[in-house]
């Protein structure tokens, strides 16, 4: 039986914090499938197409990321149906903070009763913990230099729609 995992998550942009969730999730699980979600209680930035493309690219220009990393979008019903659907029995977060957990935790339990989905928290590289999309992208609203906190593809692609 494979080991399927399941990295959900906004990336409204990705972040070299969640590349590092990505690349760590993947060393551990025999496939590993990055699900660009829809969250009713964030206004996004970018389309959802937008944000799978630029994960796509960010991974395919990526030496060090490994070959098992799928990556989709899932708009239609709940997270544990995804899981379901492609035979995915642990879903991996990665966590900042201990108000992230507090965040996390009722949703924990609530996969885990409906489709007996667990959860994984992955703590991402010290440099990147403080890191957000959030904080991204109001930094790049701003005009100032995101690339330190972005992969290539997203710096390049914030850095072309950056209003003149």
């Amino acid at each position: 039986m494979s080991n399927i995992a399941v990295v959900p998550g906004s990336f409204d942009p990705i972040t070299l914090g969640h590349l590092d969730v990505i690349r760590r999730a993947a060393a551990v699980f025999d496939e590993v499938h990055v699900l660009v979600v829809h969250n009713p209680g964030k206004t996004a930035m970018l389309p959802i197409s937008e944000r799978v493309a630029l994960i796509q690219q960010s991974i395919d220009e990526d030496p060090n990321t490994p070959s098992n990393i799928t990556v989709a979008s899932w708009s239609v019903g709940l997270l544990v149906d995804y899981c379901t659907e492609v035979g995915a029995s642990v879903l991996v977060k990665g966590i900042r903070s201990q108000i992230d957990v507090s965040y996390e935790t009722p949703m924990v339990l609530m996969n885990r009763s409906l489709a007996n989905v667990e959860t994984i928290f992955m703590l991402p590289d010290p440099a990147h913990a403080y890191v957000s999309s959030t904080l991204v992208r109001q930094v790049a609203s701003l005009g100032g230099d995101v690339s330190p906190y972005v992969p290539p593809a997203v710096a390049r692609f914030l850095a072309k729609t950056r209003p003149a």
